[in-house]
């Protein structure tokens, strides 16, 4: 007989992610990742420990450096297949593709020099490219948004440009990427990183502000 498969990253009991945190229901489990991510994306801007490249590398230790108090599997790549809660909506990469995908996006990320030395219009354009080349990855069972928008925003600063996540919403968001991935249509990405992109100075410190995405 066949048995019902069980995510092994869920409290049964609970029906929330397994946590160290103690949280026995959604809301609490999400009241806790949102002060202790806080926390550490803090932490991290001020030591600044990476200076990410596209490498899986970056991705596991970005996950792991924000959500190392909340998840004991924390900076480890899924080994399970997940996709959005939206009814009809497709899944993310395999998780055996995992390295492989980061590996081709990365060498596409290269190819484009880390986007440095681009107008406003063409840069625009190609981290919705790479974006969408990363997004569809989704390499963590949880966290993968907040991951993406650190890993983007260090990297794109040091490429000359400030990413105000402020300005876009959850759902925005959402479905830019989903248009992205499902109807290969990028122009949503395109239209939120040419409203967000601000041009700055590698030099000066980063702004943690920038990261939270309105409700």
């Amino acid at each position: 007989m066949a048995h019902d498969f069980v995510d092994p990253y869920l409290d049964v009991d609970a029906g929330i992610l397994r946590n160290l945190v103690g949280a026995t229901s959604y809301d609490e489990l999400l009241n806790a990742e949102g002060e202790l991510v806080a926390l550490r994306t803090n932490e991290f801007l001020e030591k600044l420990p990476l200076r990410p490249s596209g490498s899986m590398d970056d991705f596991l230790f970005i996950h792991r450096f924000l959500f190392q108090d909340i998840y004991d599997w924390a900076g480890t790549p899924r080994t399970v297949e997940i996709r959005k809660s939206q009814e009809g909506s497709e899944y993310f990469l395999p998780s055996p593709n995992i390295a492989m995908g980061f590996a081709w996006a990365q060498d596409e990320l290269w190819k484009d020099n880390w986007l440095r030395d681009l107008p406003k219009e063409t840069f625009a354009q190609r981290l919705a490219y790479h974006f969408d080349n990363y997004n569809f990855i989704h390499p963590f069972r949880e966290g993968n948004g907040r991951t993406q928008r650190l890993f983007w925003t260090i990297l794109c600063h040091d490429a000359g440009y400030d990413l105000d996540w402020c300005q876009v919403s959850g759902e925005e968001n959402d479905e830019a990427s989903r248009a992205a991935a499902e109807d290969m249509d990028l122009s949503g990405l395109v239209a939120m990183f040419s409203r967000i992109a601000i041009p700055g100075d590698p030099s000066t410190p980063l702004n943690s502000d920038l990261l939270r995405l309105n409700k």
